[in-house]
């Protein structure tokens, strides 16, 4: 049986990162084989093109070349990782996918759907089974940032862009309602972590 694939989107400072790894952990101890991996990077190849998308000394970057290198890195990422664990039958959990490029990229850069026919191109038919979405207004996840680490390039645009970041998973929520599973991202780690815990078992007893 083909694995499921889930990714987890969201803001910046969501929690998606901590989250992601409890869900791994999860899937351990019931005995799921499992595959955790992020966006961009995941392979060699990809963690080289992370570095230079997220170097904070890459201002001069302009977007459509941001658009296509994380095309690029989802790319190498698919045919090497992914899909190869999905044909085994794993669970793979990926820290952000397609959805991110289209939110970030297509809506707050401005380049409109060309990113979404590019990264199609890129993933070559995938799609996620189901996404969560950790749902956190940006002026929680900006505060949350400053207090926690030095942020990336792209964590270090200003407010308008991270408001459009969200306004994006908006409407891909509403775009996307079967896929979709919206969890409030401002309760405790423990309290998220046993949301996404309940309903990842409910979708994954359904598939059995």
């Amino acid at each position: 049986m083909r694995g499921i694939f889930i990714t987890f989107e969201g803001p910046d400072g969501s929690g998606k990162s901590t989250q992601i790894k409890l869900l791994a952990r999860h899937c351990e101890e019931v005995g799921i084989p499992v595959l955790l991996t992020r966006e961009p990077g995941g392979t060699d190849i990809s963690e080289d093109i992370r570095n230079l998308l997220l170097d904070p000394k890459n201002t001069d970057m302009s977007g459509v070349t941001e658009a296509l290198l994380y095309a690029a890195s989802r790319a190498q990422h698919v045919a090497e990782k992914i899909k190869p664990a999905l044909e085994q039958g794993k669970i793979v959990l990926c820290d952000r996918f397609m959805d991110s490029s289209i939110a970030y990229q297509g809506y707050a850069r401005g380049l409109g759907d060309e990113v979404r026919m590019i990264n199609e191109f890129a993933v070559q038919g995938l799609a996620p089974d189901i996404t969560f979405f950790l749902d956190l207004p940006p002026d929680y996840g900006r505060r949350r940032l400053e207090a926690s680490r030095d942020p990336d390039r792209l964590e270090l645009e200003d407010m308008s862009f991270h408001d459009k970041v969200y306004e994006a998973y908006m409407k891909l929520r509403d775009m996307y309602p079967q896929r979709y599973i919206s969890v409030d991202a401002t309760a405790g780690v423990e309290e998220i972590a046993e949301e996404i815990r309940r309903r990842f078992d409910e979708y994954v007893a359904g598939r059995a």
